[in-house]
């Protein structure tokens, strides 16, 4: 199994639209039928990013689809939300895909 990070840097006041970004996210990754979570750092050093996204993969052939088709059946539309995403992102998301060790 595979865990994908997404991690967003977004100013104190866009904080909550990004977080409404991230559920998007979350919802269609659920709707598919994988196992996703926002994530909200307590405290954060000054490189560190505000908000992550992380979601389990079986393959690594699903984190190519989800983020290049978005995870439901909505992936035209994708494309316009990480648009509008973008706008307040102080920089481009940091990704990590993690090997889970067993």
């Amino acid at each position: 199994m595979y865990i994908a990070r997404f991690s967003y840097d977004v100013l104190p006041v866009d904080r909550g639209q990004a977080m409404e970004f991230i559920r998007r996210e979350l919802d269609e990754a659920r709707e598919a039928g994988l196992s996703a979570r926002l994530l909200v750092p307590f405290t954060r050093g000054p490189d560190c990013p505000a908000l992550q996204f992380e979601i389990e993969l079986r393959s690594l052939d699903q984190l190519d689809r989800f983020r290049h088709q978005g995870a439901g059946e909505r992936a035209d539309e994708t494309g316009d939300w990480m648009h509008a995403f973008s706008r307040i992102l102080r920089s481009p998301p940091v990704v990590e895909v993690l090997r889970v060790h067993n």
